[in-house]
């Protein structure tokens, strides 16, 4: 955890099959005018679409049920509360039930699992929490938890957007497809996707991508891949050089990193970097008086992705989240039993056989959470008009400052 506090956190609750998911996130101004409506439950169904889902996305339509923080269409300044319910509960009332199984309860119905997946919390799970069945570590582990950081993240979206800042997402890669990317990317990345199979802005490689995944779905496979996540307009100073815990590039990484079966996490160019001499990495700095939110400063290129010494630089914030592929296979590898110890298969359940489009969405909600949180942190206040008394200084205090001489 940081050692500073943090302005903005969340927290969820609640199990893939349980009754719902409930999300409580502290540090929201007073004064955000929002409509779950219209500014949360759309959020909710892009992370649900994407060719290659299953047939749970199918079951469930994710509304949003404010429990508290929000009065008369705005923020009062305390923690928002809110439960997101799953209608396939009524399926699962005796398999996740609360109470413990009365006498004569037919195994069956409880549906526990023995057999945990390679690549999944399973083994791990019940091993660091002294359980045996499975369920009791897949349940949380479950991307399910998803939908209340999306929820999350639309209000965090909500923040930014007040002073300019836009983020969104598309898909790089699938399996061994990439995409070739327009350059530059479109102004509005999530209208450019949204309605596309896999949320790409190749058509081309999406032909190709929606056949590797109807042939890793014939072979019980499943893929993984590439998302990316752009947030423009973001201010020149967001986080800290001072300390590990304040760089912002850390927190980033950490938040995308945490999504599940993501497994690693890239800041614009930067694994690219490491193979690169400098003269091929570093981003000129050229005078840009058209931009204001830099200082007046700018960059011929943006290969370190909006972040130098974990500070933005004003340029575009470039994040990727590399997605592993879904650990439940139809096609199923070895495992053990963890009641005898026998070797078998390992257990198959309901799933995807690709969610990287859903990823990128999640991954926008997470970097939303981050840099709303350093926004607040540098701009503070406890209403939207105080902070916004305090980004416009900010931005006048850059548009002075004037690069001629100067004394000491």
């Amino acid at each position: 955890m940081p050692t500073f506090m943090n302005r903005l956190h969340f927290h969820t609750a609640g199990e893939s099959h349980g009754r719902g998911l409930v999300a409580l996130l502290e540090g929201v101004p007073a004064g955000l005018a929002i409509d779950v409506t219209r500014d949360v439950d759309p959020e909710l169904a892009r992370r649900q679409g994407g060719y290659g889902r299953g047939r749970r996305m199918q079951i469930e339509s994710d509304r949003v049920d404010i429990l508290s923080g929000i009065r008369l269409g705005e923020t009062l300044g305390s923690p928002l509360a809110f439960a997101i319910w799953n209608r396939d509960w009524e399926n699962w009332t005796t398999a996740m039930a609360h109470e413990a199984p009365g006498e004569g309860v037919n195994p069956k119905t409880l549906r526990s699992m023995y057999l945990p997946r390679p690549g999944h919390a399973d083994l791990v799970g019940v091993l660091k929490y002294a359980r045996r069945d499975t369920r009791d570590i897949l349940e949380r582990a479950s991307a399910r938890e998803t939908a209340a950081r999306v929820a999350c993240g639309a209000v965090a979206k909500l923040i930014l957007a007040e002073f300019g800042v836009r983020i969104g997402s598309h898909i790089t890669s699938i399996g061994d497809v990439e995409a070739e990317l327009p350059d530059p990317l479109p102004e509005d990345l999530n209208a450019a996707v949204d309605d596309t199979p896999v949320r790409c802005l190749d058509p081309d490689a999406t032909e190709r991508i929606t056949a590797a995944i109807d042939r890793a779905k014939e072979e019980g496979d499943t893929l993984g891949g590439v998302y990316e996540v752009v947030a423009t307009g973001v201010p020149v100073g967001l986080g800290s050089h001072v300390s590990w815990d304040r760089k912002l590039d850390g927190r980033l990484c950490g938040a995308v990193a945490s999504i599940q079966a993501t497994k690693a996490v890239e800041i614009g160019d930067g694994v690219g970097q490491a193979y690169r001499p400098g003269t091929g990495v570093h981003d000129p700095i050229v005078p840009a008086p058209e931009k204001p939110r830099t200082g007046g400063l700018g960059r011929s290129t943006n290969r370190a992705g909006g972040l130098e010494g974990g500070i933005t630089t004003g340029e575009p914030l470039v994040v990727r989240g590399y997605m592993k592929p879904i650990s439940t296979l139809r096609n199923r590898l070895p495992s053990v039993d963890l009641r005898d110890g026998s070797v078998a298969d390992a257990a198959t359940e309901r799933s995807d056989v690709c969610a990287v489009p859903a990823a990128g969405v999640i991954g926008e909600a997470m970097v939303a959470l981050v840099l709303a949180d350093a926004f607040l942190e540098k701009f503070g206040g406890d209403s939207m008009e105080e902070i916004r008394r305090n980004f416009d200084a900010y931005l006048a205090y850059l548009a002075e400052r004037g690069w001629g001489e100067r004394p000491l």
